[in-house]
């Protein structure tokens, strides 16, 4: 542990940015506890494709900070992939180039290069990224807070100034815009599809907008199929329609998908915001309240750089009367 015992803190939210926060609260030396509304393996985490790529959020730049951040930890964490749900695996992010905007990416990932035709009709980015099992991650993450001596517990929150904690640190994503309150968090509804694997071992996704997204991301027993970004929708019902075109979308990119058995359906509300809000406040009674939420569908990608930055927040010493910001 790299920090003292400083009273007690609630992390609000159960997913894999609270979790992650928690993690490292925990392993700074904090009395840790996780409040979650639901089920850890019910949150909209759990509905994640998550695949590490730097998905364009706001704040640009600093986005970028905290997903390489959380790229080196996905690299460790992926030497042990059995546990902690982890892995390094090839595959093609169609429609992306080395153009100047993602040069950097070059830098950072060896071997990435322009996909060929056969691999990406339309052309796109061959890269080695880490690929998230959250089934296995998210139960790993509990453990090892819980082995750092922190709890989770179930419980739900009426309001953050009601968190009996010094420290409460709001990780409730799409919760945000009732119990800050912030109206301009939404949803962006996405739908997927899991299958038995055939035999894939490579990741790919084509198309970002909501009529012509597809992904098909591998794990060890199934397939990943995805997707839906439907702004603004509210319904967590899965839509039998949209979920034979997303079959019929991957299968014409995989053929092995056709005829795959499939598993289960499930929908997740990504809970975007303008921009993220990670920042430090003081309630009234001189408690410290951390925000971190507002990810969008990057959550998985910036995790553990957020986490490090929230740690920091709370353990920030507040600036002298009259300093200039």
């Amino acid at each position: 542990m790299d920090g003292e015992l400083s009273g007690d803190v609630v992390v609000v939210g159960g997913g894999v940015v609270g979790l992650t926060s928690a993690v490292v609260l925990a392993e700074r030396g904090h009395r840790v506890r996780v409040w979650t509304r639901d089920p850890v393996e019910r949150t909209t985490s759990a509905v994640a494709g998550a695949l590490w790529w730097p998905y364009r959020i706001e704040p640009v730049v600093t986005a970028r900070d905290w997903a390489l951040r959380s790229l080196d930890v996905y690299e460790e964490l992926a030497a042990d992939a059995d546990r902690s749900g982890v892995r390094l695996v090839e595959g093609v992010m169609g429609g992306e180039s080395l153009d100047e905007g993602k040069a950097w990416v070059s830098g950072r990932l060896p071997g990435v290069r322009a996909a060929t035709g056969a691999e990406c009709p339309g052309g796109g980015l061959w890269a080695r990224l880490p690929l998230i099992d959250m089934a296995v991650h998210l139960p790993w993450l509990v453990g090892r807070l819980t082995d750092a001596g922190g709890v989770v517990e179930t419980r739900e929150v009426s309001g953050l100034a009601d968190v009996d904690a010094a420290v409460v640190v709001n990780c409730t994503g799409l919760g945000a815009r009732e119990l800050v309150p912030d109206p301009s968090v939404r949803p962006v509804r996405g739908q997927l599809v899991v299958v038995e694997n055939p035999g894939v071992r490579t990741w790919l996704v084509s198309g970002t907008d909501h009529e012509r997204m597809a992904y098909v991301f591998p794990h060890p027993d199934r397939l990943v199929l995805g997707g839906t970004a439907e702004d603004d929708v509210w319904s967590t019902e899965p839509d039998p329609g949209v979920a034979e075109a997303i079959v019929e979308r991957c299968a014409a990119l995989v053929p092995e998908v056709a005829g795959a058995r499939v598993l289960a359906h499930r929908v997740g509300l990504r809970p975007a915001r303008p921009a993220v809000r990670l920042e430090r406040e003081l309630l009234p009674d001189g408690r410290v309240l951390v925000h971190n939420y507002g990810h969008g569908g990057a959550g998985v990608t910036v995790a553990w750089g957020c986490a490090r930055e929230a740690a920091d927040l709370v353990t920030a010493r507040p600036a002298p009367p009259g300093a200039t910001p």
